[in-house]
């Protein structure tokens, strides 16, 4: 796919994620013990052979630079292309009657401009899931389509299409109709923020757009368009991860535990790649016990930890008991303290005897730097 160029797109609905997002955007939350959500979409591009990234920044996304660097362990840190941060402009005469997602896309015309690719493949880090870009492009081509969106079919639409874009599609797959944001629908097509089409036709998109004021690609200028281009959808089979809301990323996080799971998603069609830190082997001492867990590295662990997942750092206390529950980097559970079903962000330190409960169907979230 060297004539493909990768756009991440991270205007997304932070909403339902509480205190998880505070201080970060959504494509920087940890996830899976020693990894980002943006790690999954990067490396699925990386995998597919793209070799010219942009990231479409909204706001506070200091840690976001901090965990991409220059991009080396996705090897985009090049003399040519590699990765771009592209930042929305601030305070522009342009920018004033152009603004949302349209407005950051605007803001970048002239990197999609010079960029050299035929394709470009535009996608968020919302629906975390291992997929083949390849079989993507080849099924656009094979379609002579002017536009593909990636979706997945549930059973029911209860499963998991409340409230986000779901598409219809006739017989030879191309789309018919879109819903944007249902709060209920009889679709079980979910899109995946995920779509390829030329790159003359999306500057053609953002410029249609930007000159009537609207502010939304997918509503303003893919979904206008039905009738007028050839949409066609390719159905992703793999399991995905939609990360709406704080109790999608518990149930989630709990379900990588199962090991098909965590297969489909981090072997399935290639490697995902992280930010590399080198520390010591994780520590278990005499007295831990720990039962079906992911547990990253520089752990030291004296208490029990039971179906949870550990990040790098974190520091488990002789007589404490750890059930259900995601602690973050450098978290500190100290002697007899009890947790379960709950999320602790980064740097949260629990002291002794403490005892927090939550329940499955709506975790305790602890926010980062706590003590309690």
């Amino acid at each position: 796919m060297k004539d493909v160029m990768g756009i991440i797109n991270l205007n997304e609905n932070e909403m339902y994620m509480e205190k998880l997002t505070l201080h970060r955007p959504l494509a920087a939350m940890p996830f899976a013990g020693r990894y980002r959500l943006i790690d999954f979409a990067l490396s699925n591009m990386v995998n597919a052979g793209i070799r010219n990234v942009g990231i479409l920044v909204q706001d506070k996304y200091r840690a976001l630079m901090d965990h991409l660097r220059s991009g080396k362990e996705w090897d985009l840190d090049r003399k040519w292309e590699g990765l771009y941060i592209l930042p929305p402009f601030q305070n522009s005469l342009a920018m004033q009657s152009v603004k949302g997602e349209m407005g950051n896309f605007y803001s970048n015309l002239d990197y999609i401009r010079n960029s050299r690719q035929k394709y470009v493949l535009v996608t968020g880090t919302a629906m975390v899931c291992n997929i083949d870009f390849n079989r993507v492009l080849a099924f656009h081509q094979q379609q002579d389509a002017d536009i593909t969106l990636v979706y997945k079919e549930w059973e029911s639409p209860e499963e998991d299409c409340r409230l986000c874009n779901v598409i219809k599609t006739d017989g030879t797959g191309r789309v018919t109709d879109m819903q944007i944001n249902p709060a209920t629908s009889r679709q079980t097509k979910s899109c995946l923020e995920m779509y390829l089409m030329q790159r003359d036709l999306l500057i053609e998109l953002i410029e249609s757009c930007a000159s009537r004021g609207e502010h939304s690609m997918v509503q303003d200028g893919i979904m206008r368009n039905i009738g007028r281009l050839k949409i066609y959808g390719y159905a992703f089979q793999g399991y995905l991860a939609r990360i709406h809301s704080t109790q999608d990323y518990y149930r989630h996080s709990m379900n990588l535990l199962a090991p098909e799971v965590w297969r489909d998603l981090f072997l399935r069609s290639g490697i995902i790649y992280t930010k590399v830190k080198d520390g010591a082997p994780t520590q278990y001492k005499e007295s831990s016990r720990v039962v079906n867990s992911l547990v990253a590295s520089s752990c030291i662990i004296e208490g029990q930890v039971e179906n949870s997942i550990l990040f790098r750092g974190v520091k488990v206390h002789r007589g404490a008991y750890i059930k259900d529950c995601i602690i973050m980097q450098k978290s500190e559970i100290c002697e007899n303290a009890v947790v379960e079903n709950v999320i602790c962000d980064k740097d949260v330190h629990i002291t002794g005897g403490k005892n927090l409960k939550g329940e499955k169907s709506y975790p305790f979230v602890i926010a980062k730097g706590t003590v309690i």
